[in-house]
């Protein structure tokens, strides 16, 4: 699978103006992946130190690829990647992760791929170089199998040619697993090839398509099947609530954090009815309500999601979400079993979230909202539209996401259905929801969660006022959510929905 990463690297020569270093692509590996940057000006460089002194080496833009076809993919590239952030080779973004067939040799697995990088050009291939050896890479024939590949791609705007490595990388353009994360990150930029004057964006839709598909990928964990946000035939994943509170505005109090046997029950009915996803809360987040307190949410979850990770061996495969604003219930869960922080409020309402989150290096949801659930019903303004205005907001907490070190391929969204949305607002994101994926640059490869079950304008639409019998009008929710494109829909109903999403999925889900 490739993927791109924006690096800053550090450097060891004078430069007018300080530039994240761009990687170029060395000859010693096939790129799976890639990660660029080019030399740009200072009022660009948000977090660079532009002072030259000792202290203060200038800073280089680069991009570097990753890949790998053998063993643990995923875990080999985040490897790599912690690697070379010890190395000093800071990574600003990353591209997705793709996973693409072998371009040379076919007799072997399909390749992750990711990239990173720093320092000068001779000194950063060393240092990736190494970070290979010492991750155990093994080689056994050219453009073959292999655990890990660093690959330089782009160093600045320069233009490398040393016995051991060209920058820029000299088959880049014709690798469209090279091309395809690297327009994540700098469509618009053009390649520093003599007499090339077309973007990098304008290039890739040149090329012919790739055969198979490559599809974007986010990693949940070493259990849980990897969602293919681009694939038309995925299946649609099935999220059940598990609210442990008394307070919740559908299911309060149904379920105690005290009562193992109810709770046992509990999940075996929701695994058996079709869910993968387990999402477990230990305070409401309705509108106008009232926070409990951090002891009290955690004395609610954590014995949870202990006990289903260790007495339920049906649950070894469904990923354990934990649906929590604060950082240290979603470590603690993390540490107890959980696989994904889902925050309602993407890193906004506790500062130590998103590092949080990047520390786990858990899978995380970031949904859209305003202010807090007792003042978001009072921030509903979307003066461009609601798809455009969320969609700004949300690229806004990616950014804030990648810049605490969370990778891409760990994300997923979530447009945040009544959460600082009027009826008329939910409406819109249900109906135009393939607006996010594919008409908005920077979301097009992200899975999206979408969450509409028992909502208030069901209700209003319906004129079912309780929320536990809005069964019939969810199911409308959940098709149009299929229609436009979620990969998860979260749930209260879970035998019930999963047939809808059976259904919708083989109307839907289908390779055009």
């Amino acid at each position: 699978m490739p993927c791109v990463l924006d690096l800053g690297v550090p450097g060891r020569r004078d430069i007018r103006a300080l530039s994240k270093p761009n990687v170029g692509s060395s000859s010693h590996g096939s790129l799976r992946s890639s990660a660029y940057t080019r030399g740009v000006s200072t009022s660009s460089l948000n977090s660079f130190n532009t002072r030259m002194n000792p202290c203060n080496p200038p800073l280089h833009r680069a991009f570097i690829a990753l890949g790998s076809n053998v063993g643990e993919r995923v875990e080999m590239i985040e490897k790599a990647c912690t690697e070379m952030e010890r190395a000093n080779i800071r990574v600003k973004r990353t591209s997705s992760l793709f996973e693409t067939a072998p371009m040379y040799v076919l007799d072997q697995d399909p390749f992750m791929n990711g990239v990173e990088t720093s320092l000068g050009p001779l000194e950063l291939l060393d240092t990736i170089q190494s970070i290979e050896i010492g991750l155990g890479r093994k080689k056994l024939i050219d453009k073959g199998p292999r655990s890990i590949d660093l690959d330089i791609l782009l160093y600045d705007e320069q233009v490398f040619s040393h016995d051991r490595l060209n920058i820029p990388h000299q088959l880049m353009l014709e690798r469209d697993f090279v091309l395809r994360p690297l327009c994540q990150l700098i469509p618009h930029e053009r390649p520093p090839f003599p007499g090339h004057s077309t973007t990098y964006l304008s290039h890739l839709r040149s090329l012919p398509p790739p055969e198979p598909t490559p599809h974007a990928t986010t990693y949940i964990s070493k259990n849980f099947p990897p969602l293919h946000s681009t694939n038309p035939n995925r299946p649609t994943h099935i999220m059940a609530i598990l609210n442990l509170t008394p307070d919740s505005f559908s299911d309060g109090g149904t379920h105690s954090p005290t009562d193992l046997t109810t709770l046992t029950n509990t999940v075996r009915t929701f695994i058996a009815s079709g869910a993968t996803i387990i999402d477990i809360g230990g305070e409401s987040t309705r509108p106008g309500s009232a926070p409990v307190g951090e002891a009290e949410e955690l004395a609610r979850v954590i014995p949870a999601i202990r006990h289903i990770r260790t007495s339920i061996p049906e649950a070894a495969n469904i990923a354990i979400s934990i649906d929590t604003y604060r950082a240290r219930v979603a470590e603690e869960a993390c540490a107890a079993g959980a696989d994904i922080i889902n925050d309602v409020s993407a890193g906004l309402l506790d500062p130590n979230m998103l590092p949080t989150m990047a520390r786990t290096g858990k899978a995380v949801i970031l949904m859209h909202m305003r202010g807090t659930p007792s003042t978001m019903t009072q921030l509903t303004d979307y003066p461009n539209g609601v798809i455009q205005d969320v969609s700004a907001e949300l690229l806004e907490r990616i950014s804030a996401a990648e810049a605490a070190g969370i990778r891409r391929w760990r994300m997923i969204l979530d447009p945040g259905l009544g959460f600082a949305k009027n009826q008329p607002h939910d409406l819109t994101i249900l109906r135009d929801l393939q607006r996010f994926r594919t008409g908005v640059q920077g979301l097009e490869y992200f899975p999206w969660l979408m969450g509409p079950s028992r909502k208030r304008f069901i209700g209003r639409l319906t004129g079912v006022e309780k929320a536990s019998e809005r069964n019939w009008g969810t199911a409308a929710t959940v098709t149009a959510s299929i229609a436009g494109g979620a990969d998860i829909v979260r749930v209260h109903d879970v035998k019930e929905m999963w047939q809808v999403a059976k259904v919708a999925d083989a109307i839907y889900r289908v390779d055009e």
